[in-house]
């Protein structure tokens, strides 16, 4: 059975991370591959309870960031073993709207939890699950701010000062310069199609899975 990748999606709230997963599967869709979108956190029934209780639960106001951590890595737990394993084991492409990184660089880095401890967590919740390729969409946290002041119901993480996202940001340049080999970054302030042919580009040189039949 051919083996399709399984492509993440990172950066902060704002990017148009999520809006380049949806072209990239409907990319995939028009080449007629099998694939599937995910995203973080959710996915599941599980998920999506978890997804509720950290963005918009009216008591949340108080979530201690241990406690942000762990729901976090409990909805991704479920998501690897009901969802993303499986779906990898048919020959189905995953693409993935955000996964351990995020944890990685929001927890870890931004809320300034012990790194070694964000990186047990994210082993024990994904075990062999990496992905193959993570693309970041990398941008200023002005623009990010003005990106999210379109009317729309408003999560709990956009709602952190600009100093917060300008630490997201690092953290995740971070990565790409620690692990090149996976995450590749991407400069988010150009417009969706110059972004998308970019991507696109990119995964079609790396796996010859999703350019031949």
């Amino acid at each position: 059975m051919r083996r399709l990748p399984f492509i993440t999606f990172e950066g902060s709230e704002g990017s148009g991370k999520s809006t380049q997963v949806q072209r990239l599967a409907a990319r995939l869709e028009h080449s007629g591959l099998p694939h599937l979108v995910t995203r973080e956190p959710g996915g599941t029934p599980i998920g999506e309870t978890i997804r509720e209780l950290l963005q918009f639960a009216s008591h949340n106001s108080s979530m201690t960031p241990e406690a942000e951590l762990l729901l976090f890595e409990a909805s991704r737990s479920q998501l690897v073993r009901e969802i993303i394993k499986p779906a990898l084991e048919r020959g189905i492409c995953v693409i993935a709207d955000r996964f351990f990184d995020s944890t990685t660089v929001y927890q870890g880095a931004a809320r300034k939890l012990d790194r070694e401890t964000v990186e047990r967590l994210n082993v024990f919740a994904v075990g062999d699950c990496i992905p193959n390729v993570t693309f970041v969409l990398d941008i200023d946290a002005a623009t990010a701010k003005s990106r999210m002041q379109k009317p729309r119901r408003r999560d709990r993480m956009e709602q952190e000062p600009e100093e917060f996202y300008e630490n997201v940001r690092e953290a995740y340049r971070e990565l790409a310069t620690r692990d090149p080999n996976r995450v590749v970054l991407i400069n988010g302030s150009r417009g969706a199609d110059v972004i998308e042919n970019e991507i696109w580009e990119t995964l079609r040189t790396r796996f010859r899975s999703l350019t031949t039949r």
